[in-house]
């Protein structure tokens, strides 16, 4: 019992978990309820690339303005994050939770998002064609969405949702918009939930 709950622990660390879709910030190909196996091998050896679906710490954690002196430990967090025991009321905090967005820049990029929610990279508009979710625009050209124009420093990335209408991502963290790429858990690689939508993510 003890060496297959070793066991268990070692690879969900080390290897690989399986993780739900939350929220309607990556519709719409990631529906709410999605299950998703997350591999964390890849990162090891290298840094996320433009494209790939990562799964990150909560910028509760990270993100300076939003980090309290009273954000719980990781040993909670864990505790929080595993099978039944995240059903413990108060046993959760928003430090804990974890995210999935897009990385649409890297390290070195100079990247802008403008008001639609449309990105261009190094000055070249990226083809996202699973962006079909775009922030409304008036007539003059105005959107509720946030904008950005900034350069990604070395070891972050800038990661946003595929519905850019409907996501909290880099766009409005308070502290700035970058990701550290240490506080990515993994890649999403596989959707084993629903199996009529069983596949690659092609990330």
């Amino acid at each position: 019992m003890i060496f297959t709950l070793a066991l268990y622990l070692g690879i969900r660390h080390y290897v690989a978990e399986a993780r739900f879709i939350p929220s309607g910030s990556m519709l719409p190909g990631l529906q709410i309820q999605d299950r998703l196996l997350v591999e964390k091998l890849s990162y090891a050896t290298r840094g996320p690339k433009r494209g790939e679906i990562v799964v990150f710490n909560s910028p509760h954690a990270f993100d300076p303005a939003l980090k309290t002196a009273g954000s719980p430990p990781t040993f909670r967090c864990a505790l929080a994050n595993f099978p039944l025991l995240g059903l413990i009321p108060g046993l959760g905090h928003p430090a804990c939770d974890a995210y999935i967005k897009r990385v649409v820049a890297v390290g070195g990029d100079q990247v802008s998002v403008n008001p639609r929610g449309e990105v261009r990279v190094n000055g070249d508009p990226v083809d996202e064609p699973y962006v079909t979710r775009y922030c409304p625009v008036d007539e003059q050209g105005m959107s509720l969405c946030r904008t950005l124009n900034v350069t990604v420093p070395e070891g972050h990335v800038l990661a946003l949702g595929d519905n850019r209408s409907n996501s909290w991502d880099g766009r409005y963290w308070p502290g700035g918009p970058f990701l550290p790429e240490d506080q990515i858990i993994g890649r999403a690689l596989w959707r084993f939930w629903p199996l009529n939508r069983l596949g690659s993510l092609g990330s």
